[in-house]
């Protein structure tokens, strides 16, 4: 597995924050989010675009570095985490906001993945998406627990050139 580019990892967060309003309402959503960018970017260009492990939780995959990696975002100032109770019979949500505009230097292909994964996935809520991974082959053929192999990204069916 690639290794982890935190400063990547970083502007990809303020990317998918900054195309959908500014934030990111939840940590499922987006722990989800950045599974789509990782593995549609695995599947089409042989490497994952974080370089983060994914494990195969119950709510879904989910990256293994992420909540350093916000901690670390909060400590330096470029987003904030607020918990909102968004319905009265649901858990407080967590609210990533964008602090800071995040510099831009994704290459063509990067910038082609994460606006294909805005496009596609960044309406749905968490549990649409976790509905959505738990039907996908990587989730489907990892043991509950374990880490994900990008490898069963082949197996999901889909077209990244025309699938957005």
């Amino acid at each position: 597995m690639a290794k982890i580019s935190e400063k990547k990892y970083r502007e990809v967060i303020l990317y998918l924050a900054e195309k959908l309003g500014g934030e990111i309402k939840g940590k499922k959503k987006l722990a989800k989010l950045l599974y789509f960018v990782d593995f549609d970017f695995f599947e089409k260009f042989q490497k994952s675009l974080t370089g983060d492990v994914y494990k195969a939780l119950p709510m879904g995959p989910f990256p293994v570095t992420m909540e350093r990696v916000l901690t670390d975002m909060v400590k330096e100032e470029k987003i904030t985490i607020k918990l909102e109770k968004v319905r009265a019979d649901y858990n407080p949500t967590e609210i990533y906001r964008a602090k800071k505009k995040m510099e831009r230097n994704f290459s063509k292909e990067e910038q082609q993945i994460l606006d294909r994964v805005v496009l596609k996935y960044g309406n749905l809520s968490g549990k649409q998406l976790e509905d959505l991974t738990h039907a996908e082959a990587p989730y489907i053929g990892t043991a509950p627990n374990q880490e994900i192999a990008y490898e069963l990204t082949y197996y999901r069916g889909t077209n990244i050139d025309e699938d957005a």
